[in-house]
């Protein structure tokens, strides 16, 4: 592991569970998508790309399953939500830790490929480490990702919807979860990966409602909105990964010039949607690091 750079800090009821149900059976419709199409692969979409104590949790990730923690874990809470934007129906997946809360919540974003099984099981990875977690779904305004037969044409459908709708909708997702009983609505950080890391760097540049930001190998947002950024970002990159990390210097660069708390971390030997254990380009000791290297972060600025 390399730590590119570390900023100074600069200090920065509603339904209980959710607004609507959908049972078991159509969510795993919603969810199936034929030919392990979890691996972004570092392409194109839209614009975007697609420490501290340690975790509690004992989960050991088993690549090509989309699996880890299991749906029914005593633990937690965790099943398919529904809510309502201005635009549309927001599909997603909520996670949380058994019992009344408020829990510190996060938002994770999904790679170009749409909500791979890989990302509800992150959000239940979230729950048993006391956070509410929403996994959601920005294929939402064409369905939901289950309508796809293949990922292929998930990808192909997220090319169409624009970039400011992606972040009308991760707002509008910010929004819910502030609104659940069992959530700080103070304490919501968001995550994503490739094609979601950079829109995590967006959110983190638009979004005052967030409390923390961790984007893996996210492209950079625009330079010139970086002084709006008023949340700590650790951002995560893969050593071989030329196309995303061209960006770092130029980003960095402005981040310390307008006094911002960051961290970079790179790890050496890996390549793009390394974390991605359900991929071939999963990397096991890369991405147990990065999971602690987020979980301490998000710790430290939302619990």
């Amino acid at each position: 592991m390399i730590v590119i750079n570390v900023n100074n800090d600069t200090g920065s009821d509603i339904d209980p569970w959710l607004n609507i149900r959908v049972d078991r059976r159509e969510f795993l419709r919603r969810m199936a998508i034929i030919g392990g199409g979890a691996m972004a692969g570092g392409m194109l979409l839209s614009s975007l790309a697609c420490g501290p104590e340690t975790s509690t949790s004992t989960v050991v990730p088993t690549p090509g399953l989309g699996e880890t923690v299991s749906p029914e874990d005593p633990r937690i809470e965790a099943g398919p939500v529904e809510f309502s934007t201005a635009a549309t129906t927001m599909m997603g997946y909520l996670s949380r830790p058994k019992g009344d809360g408020p829990n510190p919540a996060v938002l994770v974003i999904h790679e170009n490929r749409g909500m791979q099984p890989h990302f509800p099981d992150i959000a239940r990875r979230y729950a048993l480490e006391g956070y509410t977690a929403l996994s959601v779904d920005l294929l939402s305004r064409k369905g939901g990702t289950g309508v796809f037969t293949d990922s292929n044409q998930a990808r192909d459908a997220l090319r169409e919807i624009d970039r400011d709708d992606f972040i009308a909708d991760l707002n509008a997702s910010v929004d819910y979860l502030q609104t659940l009983s069992h959530v700080r609505a103070d304490r919501v950080g968001v995550t994503g990966f490739c094609f979601g890391g950079g829109l995590t760097w967006l959110m983190s540049v638009r979004n005052g409602e967030i409390a923390a930001a961790a984007p893996f190998y996210g492209s950079a947002p625009p330079l010139d909105e970086v002084p709006n950024l008023n949340v700590p970002v650790l951002g995560i990159y893969a050593g071989d990964d030329e196309r995303i990390n061209s960006g770092v210097p130029e980003l960095e660069a402005v981040l310390q010039q307008n006094g911002k708390n960051y961290r970079i971390i790179t790890y050496p030997g890996t390549r793009h949607a390394f974390f991605n254990d359900t991929g071939q380009r999963y990397h096991q000791e890369a991405a147990t690091s990065a999971w602690q290297e987020v979980l301490g972060w998000f710790d430290e600025h939302l619990k």
